[in-house]
């Protein structure tokens, strides 16, 4: 018999009637977050971080190359998450046992029935199993009540009128997948003397709730924080102080399955996950999406570069490390930085920027201020593009994109050079965190220089009303290092564990120039992702939320 789900609460309440050490903080809570806000978490290969939430990407863009079909229905292949609502097998929870049963196709277009069996059974497979009304097409099913094991032999004795089947398969799922039909599910094995898997439906609430899901399923305290998706949406692992039974917590404070730390999948947003300190030879479960993902071509600088020589002088430091520095010409003297991104876009600080095009140059793999090298490339601007709602006078929404002159009949806007690589977009405001070590650079007066600084939080106190939403701060309190004058417009630049390079700020203002609690201030590139993307018309720009 089929599971009979009953709603725990109307869909989309939330409320929280306890809390402990690990769940929290409450302003975190009280945003909703689910598996789909990509201000916390990637985008599956099959969606699109839009907004802050995760969408499905229309068909053409989904991945085609080296992508085997997620599923055949009929004559047609399937190889989008999106497309597969149709594609499902049956299955059933047994009543009373709560034993999985499924039906996979077998060969010649019959049926085989197995069972499921207990190694790698969670929550989060539970909740897809048991996700769908068979009986009500139309009902929003919220997923499993529990789950559990019981051994196969004594399950025999009890069902010794009906025989039961005699293999059985594992099941390892992430959590959105509409049926088990989407989950990895591993090999046959012989059932004898194993364990098989249990689960329980959705019932009637009782009068207490320790945690609400945000798609109104209630789990316990426990359930929280602890790496498994009990909730069916992920929303009792997006908002953690810190995380229960060995999982691993990212700085976004999302909880993983501790199997996930290691397996070469980049789940946290910077990486930490992946990062040489948590490296694992444990394959077993490992579910790698790269072969769905772009080849990633931003934050990493090409190594070849570091053949490039800079004329006369010595240099203090590898500046082809800074492969994403332009200057901006204005008049034949460097006007400000900026920072390439790919294609022939380069991002700047509004103030940098008049309307003309014309009045413009671009410089990349520039070291000294009056004098170009070898590797040396200098483009015209095409097209100016100053955020709407920039203030001169408050310094707001300092942003400018420029567009760069195409060679003739041509897309690319000036010959492959090993000396110039593209930073990464950041999509959320959530991926570096405060007292997060990163690097600005410019020319000053001179060459071009590098320095350590430290994303401060709570900048308002510095500044207070002067500090306006889309602004950060970066630098050392007792004022050592900062930014200066001919700088601005330049990057600050974060890099996450597994060593990818953001543009995180474009440096903006301050007061005066490396005084003591009076930080620079830079304007917040990820708050203004969106724009970018319209401006740019790209379909993405970053590797994972595309």
């Amino acid at each position: 018999s089929h599971c009979v789900f009953l709603f725990l609460c109307p869909l989309g309440s939330f409320s929280i009637s306890k809390s402990d050490q690990f769940l929290g903080p409450a302003e975190c809570l009280q945003n909703k977050f689910t598996r789909e806000s990509c201000d916390l978490v990637f985008c599956p290969p099959w969606q699109r971080c839009v907004k802050g939430h995760c969408s499905c990407k229309p068909a053409y863009l989904c991945p085609t190359e080296g992508v085997a079909p997620i599923c055949s229905h009929g004559n047609t292949q399937l190889r989008s998450y999106c497309q597969v609502t149709t594609c499902t097998f049956r299955g059933s929870v047994e009543a009373g046992s709560g034993v999985l049963r499924l039906y996979l196709p077998g060969t010649g277009g019959g049926r085989e029935q197995v069972l499921v069996c207990a190694e790698l059974w969670d929550m989060a497979a539970a909740n897809v199993a048991t996700r769908f009304n068979p009986g009500n097409e139309n009902d929003v099913m919220i997923g499993a009540a529990s789950t559990g094991t019981t051994p196969y032999l004594s399950l025999k004795v009890a069902h010794s009128n009906r025989p039961l089947p005699g293999n059985c398969v594992s099941v390892r799922c992430q959590g959105y997948e509409n049926s088990l039909a989407e989950c990895v599910i591993y090999d046959k094995v012989n059932v004898d003397n194993r364990d098989v898997a249990t689960a329980t439906c959705v019932q009637t609430p009782g009068e207490e709730c320790d945690f609400s899901c945000v798609n109104g399923k209630c789990v316990s305290l426990s359930q929280t924080c602890d790496g498994v998706d009990d909730c069916g949406d992920r929303s009792d692992e997006m908002c953690c102080k810190s995380c229960r039974n060995g999982a691993f917590r990212c700085s976004t404070g999302v909880c993983l399955h501790r199997e996930a730390v290691g397996d070469g999948q980049v789940d946290c947003l910077d990486g930490q996950d992946e990062s040489k300190t948590h490296t694992s030879t444990d394959n077993k479960t490992k579910v790698t999406r790269a072969h769905l993902e772009s080849r990633l071509n931003c934050g990493v600088r090409n190594a070849d570069a570091d053949a490039v020589e800079e004329r006369g002088g010595r240099s203090r430091f590898k500046r082809t490390q800074i492969q994403w520095q332009v200057a901006i010409e204005m008049n034949r003297r460097v006007h400000c930085g900026g920072a390439y991104i790919g294609g022939c876009w380069v991002i700047t600080a509004a103030h940098c920027i008049g309307p003309n095009p014309d009045a413009f140059l671009v410089k990349f793999s520039l070291w000294q201020r009056t004098r170009s090298q070898s590797s040396t490339d200098i483009v015209p601007v095409q097209s100016v593009h100053i955020h709407p709602n920039y203030n001169p006078v408050t310094r707001e929404n300092d942003i400018a994109l420029l567009e760069l002159d195409k060679l003739p009949l041509r897309e690319e806007c000036f010959e492959s050079n090993s000396a110039i690589s593209p930073i990464c977009v950041p999509w959320t405001t959530r991926l570096f965190q405060p007292n997060h070590t990163c690097t600005i650079s410019g020319w000053g007066q001179t060459v071009l220089q590098w320095a350590k600084v430290s994303l401060i939080e709570d900048c308002q106190k510095f500044y207070n009303d002067s500090f306006k939403p889309g602004m950060i701060c970066a630098g050392d309190l007792d004022g050592s290092v900062d930014a200066c004058e001919g700088d601005d417009g330049g990057p600050l630049v974060c890099e996450d564990a597994v060593g990818v390079s953001y543009l995180w700020g474009i440096i903006s203002w301050g007061r005066g120039c490396g005084r003591p609690r009076s930080p620079g201030v830079y304007t917040q590139v990820a708050h203004y992702f969106e724009w970018i993307r319209l401006i740019t018309g790209w379909p993405a720009v970053t590797k994972y939320n595309s």
